[in-house]
């Protein structure tokens, strides 16, 4: 029947797994993707998930972090995308990295074969009436006819513009030895106490040192695509405030007004670096107007030197690129359907998430659960405590709607786990320094990577 038929405007990982995904439970599928009668900036080929940046799907090692965990659910929710990766191979360390044109045809061709699923080789520039069961999975570069009725249902304009990234860092890899919580002048805003930033305090010192080596850093070169699209005006990069002069920072974001260390009541910071509240569970905070064009080797290099900050791990680093995605905290409900239009779904990149596996995981969840209102059955969200589960909460319900940034999997968008034993060494005693550090690591990101595993299999009834 018609209007069982599932529509899905995009080709790419997220679009190509959620037509497979929807084919394989038996729902008839039209899959559009617009090229080759449109092609866009970046893709080279008309292949279907088609790898436009690099080739790699980063780590594959699923007991110790978070995109090799959301590997290994991938693989057990049975992915299109992750069994033609592994078909397809290349040598690349403890990486999944892949023969680009060799992984995308494998995903045509098994697209292209499937029974239930046709592809319609058009531009989509509006949503017709009668299609009951939509997914719009166009990814960062949707063309500017969707972009305006994406912009015209969710009441927000999108544009092509520089988002600002600020890094990301873990709570738990602040020296608050130095660092302290506080809001600038105490004041309590909407659900705050007073102390809702983490402050970096510098000394004169400290603050030129640190200046000289932001100034001095290499920055990335644009994209092609980007070299006429203006810096969004509101969010200039860090790199290029401190150029305008030395004074910039430190009487601009980083400016110490309002401020007392705690730890040194009496001595008033020369300039203080803020970091806020990422995600409701409260593990993550992100570097407060620290976005940034800086290469990744140098963003870590010069944001070690911060006071407290000498042994941050950060869960994403800064950036600035072109981007159109969608406020999904505000828009989408828990089944990533449109609030104001449920018949519509959206998926992949666009939604809010970064990353080949990552928009892959969000396709398939927005498939089965298109699938199960099709077929009137329920499905009931995967846990907080997966990977998968962690990505859909945090575009849905635990992000900042007020700061939403694209983000990748990490263990700080899951629920934290209760207190580990201390680590002990091969002589049963305790372990001190640098190899208990490493070894708490070791035992979180396992932690972590065995509840996940245990409660996605759960989930899947498997």
């Amino acid at each position: 029947m018609s209007d069982n038929i599932l529509h899905i405007i995009g080709g790419g990982l997220a679009g190509s797994e959620a037509a497979w995904q929807a084919a394989q439970a038996g729902v008839q599928v039209v899959l559009h993707e617009m090229r080759p009668v449109r092609k866009t900036d970046a893709h080279m080929t008309d292949g279907l998930a088609e790898l436009v940046c690099s080739n790699s799907f980063r780590s594959d090692d699923a007991e110790n972090n978070a995109v090799g965990l959301l590997h290994a659910e991938l693989r057990d929710a049975n992915s299109l995308i992750m069994s033609c990766a592994d078909a397809h191979q290349v040598p690349a360390g403890g990486a999944l990295a892949v023969d680009r044109e060799g992984f995308s045809q494998a995903v045509t061709q098994q697209l292209e074969a499937h029974e239930n699923i046709t592809i319609e080789r058009q531009e989509v520039t509006s949503i017709p009436a009668d299609w009951r069961h939509v997914i719009i999975a166009t990814g960062p570069l949707t063309s500017p006819a969707l972009s305006e009725v994406i912009g015209d249902m969710t009441g927000r304009d999108k544009l092509a513009f520089f988002d600002a990234i600020a890094p990301i860092i873990y709570h738990d890899s602040i020296d608050f030895d130095i660092c302290w919580y506080q809001s600038r002048y105490d004041k309590v805003g909407p659900g705050g106490d007073g102390k809702d930033y983490i402050n970096c305090p510098m000394d004169e010192a400290q603050y030129n040192a640190f200046l000289n080596a932001l100034i001095a850093s290499d920055t990335a070169d644009f994209k092609q695509w980007e070299a006429d699209t203006p810096y969004f005006n509101g969010c200039l990069p860090i790199e290029v405030m401190a150029a305008r002069g030395r004074e910039t920072l430190r009487h601009g974001p980083m400016k110490p007004r309002g401020l007392t260390n705690q730890h040194q009541p009496d001595i008033k910071p020369y300039a203080v670096v803020q970091l806020r509240q990422d995600n409701a569970l409260g593990t993550l905070f992100n570097m407060v107007v620290f976005q940034t064009k800086l290469k990744y080797g140098a963003q870590t290099d010069v944001f070690k030197l911060i006071p407290g900050l000498e042994d941050a791990r950060f869960a994403r680093l800064g950036g600035l690129h072109r981007n159109t995605f969608l406020n999904s905290p505000t828009l989408l409900d828990g089944e990533l359907r449109l609030k104001n239009a449920p018949n519509i779904r959206f998926a992949g990149q666009i939604t809010g998430v970064e990353g080949y596996v990552e928009s892959t995981a969000i396709g398939l969840l927005a498939s089965r659960f298109a699938v199960a209102q099709i077929q009137q059955s329920r499905l009931t969200a995967p846990p907080a405590t997966t990977a998968f589960g962690a990505l859909l909460a945090h575009i849905t319900v635990n992000a900042d709607a007020s700061s939403f940034q694209p983000m990748n999997v990490n263990f700080g968008l899951m629920p934290v786990l209760d207190a580990l034993p201390a680590p002990l060494g091969e002589d049963g005693k305790r372990l001190r320094g640098k190899p208990r550090m490493q070894a708490k690591k070791v035992a979180r990101q396992h932690a972590f990577t065995s509840r996940a595993r245990h409660d996605f299999k759960a989930w899947q009834g498997l």
